[in-house]
């Protein structure tokens, strides 16, 4: 378990690290960098805090279905007309004055607190058949991810409600629902998506110049085209931090969303692995703390957090390798931002919770067997 968090701990580490010296090469280096700064200083004291608290006292009583109806509540405000802000045609942001919060990066925690304690209450009717099993087992649990998934695609945000969509199947299914009574909902919930996008113009174009980009090379296409350039211009090492030319009006977004382009096109090739590799081990410790942990409770959400990250991180490199269209979520860690920065260090608090109250695997021997006289007789001679 010291292993694995300690890796967990040094990939977080190396990460934040990389954005913070990224920024300061951003052509709006210094206002963001102090921003940032600003934002890590908080997210660390909050991930801090929240690891020396027990995880498990957020399965008791109320205070999950608490958490979640604030959720809710926010995500209904932030549709609202004269309370959300609007930027670029989609109403995500509430204005606290002091800061711009997004509460679809509140909803991405709350959705994996709330399924793990539900599966740590109800998980036993999970791989049931009968009708009151499936009710508890599948219908209410799918009825709060439809809650919560489909506020945020009215925002719309139809990256973070495929990313949510995907995490929710994800710990449902190691919670034990059966994959057969699972698919029928994925499948509709797919073709409801995609009919959506192909009734919405700016989604639509977006998969059209994701597919075709050679037409819209100079349109929707432009920033994934763009960010092609600038990682193929790095090279091997890269052209050195601060020299780099694409994010000088090239790479729309380049301190956001398409942040990894400029890594590549400065540091070249082995930082952007670099980048793979560290979450990659974010993927594999933070799984092996939560198949450690000391309950079901700990280990859905260990794992629900580390889903989360590593395939937020999976859609933004595809994203910027224009292997998957266009989503707009940022890199973790990395991104500029600080709703998305704060509210994922506060998951990595959980995660380092569940490990610093995990239990160490005990050893077990092999049983002997009675019917084998070999085995017997060596037990009476030891």
């Amino acid at each position: 378990m010291k292993l694995a968090t300690t890796v967990f701990v040094f990939c977080v580490a190396a990460l934040l690290a990389l954005g913070a010296v990224m920024l300061c090469s951003a052509p709006a280096g210094a206002r963001y960098f102090n921003q940032q700064m600003l934002w890590e200083a908080l997210g660390i004291v909050a991930c801090g805090a929240v690891a020396f608290f027990d995880y498990r006292r957020l399965k008791h009583g109320r205070i999950p279905w608490a958490i979640l109806g604030l959720t809710v509540w926010l995500l209904i405000a932030v549709v609202v007309p004269g309370i959300g802000v609007s930027r670029g045609g989609a109403r995500r942001w509430l204005n606290f004055h002091f800061m711009m919060f997004q509460p679809s990066e509140l909803a991405k925690l709350t959705l994996i607190i709330v399924l793990a304690a539900y599966v740590e209450r109800f998980g036993r009717h999970m791989p049931l058949l009968w009708k009151p099993a499936i009710i508890k087992g599948l219908l209410w649990p799918g009825a709060i991810i439809a809650l919560v998934i489909g506020l945020i695609f009215l925002e719309p945000d139809y990256g973070t409600t495929a990313l949510l969509a995907a995490v929710s199947f994800i710990l449902l299914f190691v919670a034990g629902s059966r994959v057969w009574l699972i698919a029928p909902v994925v499948v509709l919930g797919l073709l409801l998506f995609g009919f959506s996008v192909m009734n919405n113009k700016v989604r639509s174009s977006r998969m059209e110049a994701f597919f075709s980009p050679e037409k819209h090379l100079m349109g929707k296409a432009y920033q994934q085209h763009q960010a092609k350039i600038a990682l193929g211009s790095g090279g091997l090492f890269g052209v050195g931090l601060g020299d780099g030319r694409q994010k000088y009006g090239y790479v729309p977004e380049n301190h956001t969303d398409f942040i990894l382009s400029i890594v590549g096109e400065e540091l070249g090739l082995v930082a952007t692995m670099g980048v793979v590799l560290a979450f990659l081990g974010i993927a594999l410790s933070g799984t092996y703390i939560a198949a450690h942990a000391s309950d079901r409770f700990g280990m859905m959400l260990a794992l629900g957090i580390t889903v989360l990250i590593s395939l937020q991180a999976f859609i933004n490199i595809g994203v910027v390798t224009m292997v998957l269209p266009n989503k707009g979520l940022p890199l973790p860690f990395v991104s500029y931002g600080g709703s998305s920065l704060v509210m994922t260090m506060i998951g990595v608090g959980l995660i380092l919770s569940v490990a610093r109250h995990a239990h160490e695997p005990v050893r077990r021997t092999r049983a002997l067997n009675p019917f084998n006289p070999r085995e017997v007789s060596s037990t009476r001679v030891s």
